[in-house]
């Protein structure tokens, strides 16, 4: 490697660190005096509970499920029943707990489905040759078939969660149009993410794409030490809020995000994080062509960026692309309103198509 290359990575190293730090910095004389004033509603958040459901996925992993009924039945919706039943798929690192407010609004309006992925949240951990977007597609299908075994159904899916809706109409994508009625992809991708471009988008791709993944499996060799650093500490606090949010929001989300992120060990991250550079589904997308979808993101979402949503919107002639503006990674917190309003558009176009 030439000199003048070597530099630059360097720079960009340095730039990238430089950059973490001060975010950290400000963002900790922010949430201090918050953190030890405590907020109101703090303890409210994820605090929506159903009676759990165990869901045995084909390699025997057992994954939590939770189902908020309408009506009084117990072996799913009538198969006459035009209203659908929605299904969550939360995203990396967090749990069925990061739909709170998307639950609070829908409850009683609509059967609502929710699951823990395998190795995270309440769910049973994976083996490590499991840990693929792939496997995730077919625990969706194994969730569908055994709590929603008849009548029309919506997918919500954020961030990996809309990874595993594309995964599973990959699989099946004559379900699409049949039992598949509607489709939210929310702060996702089909594709072509560069994990590294998070810490600077200084790096160039041939040297993040190595480095990256060589980090990751590096930190993994000593999880404990890792988790002990993530887990409870203002640093890790302040990341959050600087990946997960693109503005100002009350401390409360910060710490509730962070809660569920700590929650997940490293070990599980590791496993995960190869899938995300290796993603490449946009031709899947054309198994939503004949359903309403939505596609939703933060213009300021640093993770899942907005001209992935752009990019798939565009992919799909029919599409409804819902930007919200300043909003970052969890939207689903931060511009609750807006994607309660457009998830509920997306329920009644999905049934009035199906009536």
């Amino acid at each position: 490697m030439r000199r003048g290359k070597l530099l630059g990575v360097a720079f960009a190293g340095v730039g990238a660190t430089a950059a973490a730090l001060t975010a950290g910095a400000v963002v900790n004389r922010r949430i201090g005096a918050a953190r030890r004033q405590g907020e109101p509603g703090a303890k409210e958040l994820g605090g929506l509970r159903s009676d759990p459901v165990v869901v045995t996925a084909d390699d025997g992993v057992e994954l939590h499920a939770e189902v908020d009924e309408v009506g009084p039945y117990t072996t799913g919706p009538d198969p006459d029943d035009a209203n659908a039943t929605l299904v969550f798929v939360h995203g990396f690192a967090l749990n069925l707990d990061c739909w709170h407010f998307q639950r609070q609004y829908l409850r009683g309006k609509r059967r609502l489905v929710f699951y823990d992925q395998r190795s995270h949240g309440r769910s049973e951990r994976s083996a490590k040759e499991n840990a693929t977007i792939e496997q995730l597609g077919t625990d969706l299908r194994t969730v569908l078939d055994r709590l929603v075994p008849r009548g029309p159904v919506v997918l919500v899916g954020h961030s990996m969660g809309g990874m595993a809706v594309l995964a599973m109409a990959e699989q099946h994508p004559d379900m699409f149009g049949d039992r598949v009625v509607g489709v939210a992809m929310i702060s996702t991708t089909a594709g072509g993410m560069r994990p590294h471009r998070v810490l600077s988008r200084l790096i160039p791709d041939w040297v993040g794409g190595t480095i990256g993944p060589r980090l990751v499996a590096g930190l993994a060799r000593a999880p404990r030490l890792v988790d002990t650093a993530r887990r409870g500490s203002n640093l890790g606090f302040a990341v959050t809020d600087t990946f997960a949010f693109g503005g100002d929001v009350p401390s409360a989300y910060v710490e509730f995000v962070d809660t569920m992120l700590a929650g997940t060990s490293f070990e599980v991250l590791a496993e995960f994080f190869p899938n995300f550079e290796a993603l490449d589904k946009f031709s899947v997308l054309q198994a939503f062509e004949r359903i309403p979808a939505h596609v939703i993101c933060g213009t300021e979402d640093v993770l899942t960026s907005v001209g992935h949503s752009r990019k798939m919107a565009s992919r799909l002639p029919h599409a409804r692309l819902v930007e919200c503006r300043g909003a970052g990674h969890m939207v689903i917190l931060e511009s609750k309103d807006k994607v309660n309003d457009t998830l509920w558009q997306l329920v009644t176009e999905a049934e009035s198509a199906t009536s």
